[in-house]
């Protein structure tokens, strides 16, 4: 079997990454273990940008802006959204992870999402945790692991 990616790499890789500002507390924590992890990968400071925006629903249009025209290599979408007791949740969940999962189609530039839907509070301090397994550095593997496989897949045309 022919396998594509080896070790993760990040050297020269152009990194945007979109934060969205509601529920800050726990999306600031999942931005420090996804920069950590960059960093960690080789990316360096200078590739790396960040942008904020009001909530998950504009995270979308945010990370395909800066796509197009930041020539970047990957965006990690970072949010938080926690269900209450309205169907705000999933409406909110729901049409962020279809924009994302959209601008990837349409740029053909690895859109991550890292934006944690959870039940509770306690469920997402959890996943953001910087005592337990951060979840914002597997969202920067993925994103370094998604340029490699493109770049395979593309390098064997």
């Amino acid at each position: 079997m022919n396998e594509l990616n080896a070790e993760l790499d990040g050297n020269g890789l152009k990194i945007g990454l979109v934060a969205a500002r509601f529920n800050h507390i726990i999306v600031e924590q999942l931005l420090d273990g996804t920069r950590s992890r960059l960093l960690g990968l080789g990316v360096s400071e200078e590739n790396i940008t960040l942008g904020w925006v009001a909530g998950a629903f504009e995270v979308p249009l945010a990370a395909k802006e800066m796509a197009r025209k930041l020539s970047l290599d990957a965006v990690v979408c970072l949010g938080c959204v926690i269900r209450g007791d309205t169907p705000h949740f999933d409406y909110v969940a729901g049409q962020s992870a279809h924009g994302v999962l959209q601008v990837g189609l349409e740029t053909g530039i690895p859109m991550i999402y890292g934006i944690l839907t959870t039940e509770n509070i306690e469920q997402a301090v959890e996943r953001a945790s910087v005592h337990a397994e951060n979840k914002g550095s597997e969202f920067a593997d993925s994103a370094v692991e998604m340029v490699q496989l493109l770049r395979d897949i593309n390098n064997r045309e």
